[in-house]
C-alpha cells in the first residue's frame, strides 16, 4: 500500500482504529489484560477513542493496548503514513525528511520511528535458523578519518579493522533472509563469528561462502564451506559474496546519504530495519505486513 492508498483510506481516526481492530483480533475482540472475549463497547461511546469493556476483569482498554501505539498523543491515521513512509524507503528515511513531509516536528517522529524500528527487530529476532547457500561477511559503519593538514599528505584513509568505526556482522541466505548485528570487537574473531553463525545458521543444512579473512576459518572447518579471495578475484562461479555485499551497500547508502550519523546506542535498531526491508522485499503490501507484526501477541 502506496502513502496516497493509505491517505484515501484512512480519511478518519474512526477508519485506522477500526483497520487496527480487524487485523489485530479478526473481528473477535479479545481483553489484552486477561485474555478474556468477554467484552463490549465501552459504555462511554466515545468514537474517537473506541474503546471496549472487559466484563471478567472490569477493565477498559483500547486496541492499541500492547502494541507501539499503546499511551500515544499522536492520531492512528500519522501513524499509518509514517509506517508507509518508512518501509517504502529502500535506503531509509530520515527523520527530518518525514516531519517535514507530514508537518510534525522532528523529535516526535524520531521517536516514532524508533518504535517502529523496535518492533521491526523484535519480529526479525522471531525467524528460523537460515539454511542453503548462506554468505557471512563483515563491514564497518562510520565517517571516514580526516585526512592531515598538509595538502600534499596523500596517506589514504585507513578503512575497516584497525579505526574506530563500529563493526556489524551478517549472513545472507543466497536470494533469502539476511541476520546482521552490531559487533562488539572481541566478536570479529574465530571464535566470535563461529559462535554468531551457528546462532543464525542451520550448519547441517548448509553451505557457508566467506572472503579469505581467517577468522571464517573456525566455523568453515566445521560445516560445507568454500573461500573467494577477493585479492584475486570477486566471484567464481557461484562462489562469491555478493549478496551480503550488496546489503552492506544498503545499509550504508542509508548512513551516507539520509542519517549521516547515528550513535553507537542505536544503530543496533537501524541496522535491525534495514534487514526486515531487505526480508520483505519482495512483499506486495509492505504496510499490512508490518502492521501485523506490530499487534501479534
Amino acid at each position: 500500500m502506496n502513502v496516497l492508498e493509505l491517505f484515501e483510506s484512512f480519511q478518519t481516526d474512526e477508519q485506522a482504529i477500526a483497520h487496527l481492530e480487524a487485523v489485530r483480533w479478526r473481528g473477535h475482540p479479545v481483553c489484552p489484560y486477561c485474555q478474556s472475549e468477554l467484552v463490549g463497547r465501552h459504555a462511554s461511546g466515545d468514537r474517537a477513542n473506541q474503546r471496549w469493556q472487559c466484563r471478567a476483569c472490569s477493565r477498559a482498554f483500547a486496541v492499541t493496548v500492547g502494541t507501539i501505539f499503546h499511551g500515544t498523543h499522536i492520531s492512528l491515521r500519522k501513524w499509518f503514513l509514517v509506517l508507509a513512509l518508512m518501509v517504502n524507503a529502500k535506503k531509509s528515511a530520515s527523520a527530518y525528511q518525514i516531519a517535514r513531509d507530514l508537518g510534525m516536528r522532528r523529535p516526535t517522529v524520531w521517536s516514532m520511528m524508533h518504535r517502529v524500528r523496535m518492533a521491526m527487530a523484535n519480529d526479525e529476532a522471531q525467524a528460523g535458523l537460515l539454511h542453503g547457500i548462506v554468505e557471512a561477511d563483515e563491514t564497518y559503519i562510520g565517517g571516514k578519518p580526516r585526512k592531515g593538514n598538509r595538502r600534499d599528505d596523500d596517506k589514504p584513509n585507513k578503512r575497516g579493522r584497525g579505526t574506530k568505526k563500529v563493526p556489524v556482522i551478517g549472513v545472507t541466505e543466497r536470494l533469502g533472509r539476511v541476520v546482521a548485528k552490531v559487533a562488539e570487537a572481541h566478536e570479529i574473531s574465530a571464535k566470535g563469528l563461529d559462535t554468531f553463525i551457528r546462532r543464525t545458521v542451520d550448519t547441517a543444512a548448509s553451505f557457508l561462502i566467506t572472503d579469505e579473512f581467517a577468522a571464517y576459518r573456525r566455523v568453515a572447518s566445521s560445516m560445507r564451506s568454500a573461500t573467494i579471495n577477493h585479492k584475486e578475484s570477486y566471484a567464481e562461479g557461484d562462489i562469491h559474496t555478493n549478496s551480503i555485499e550488496g546489503f552492506w551497500s544498503l545499509v550504508k547508502r542509508a548512513w551516507y546519504g539520509q542519517h549521516h550519523h547515528y550513535s553507537r546506542k542505536y544503530m543496533p535498531f537501524y541496522i535491525a530495519e534495514a534487514c526486515y526491508k531487505c526480508n520483505t522485499r519482495g512483499a506486495t503490501n509492505g504496510f499490512g505486513i508490518l502492521l501485523n507484526a506490530m499487534v501479534a501477541a
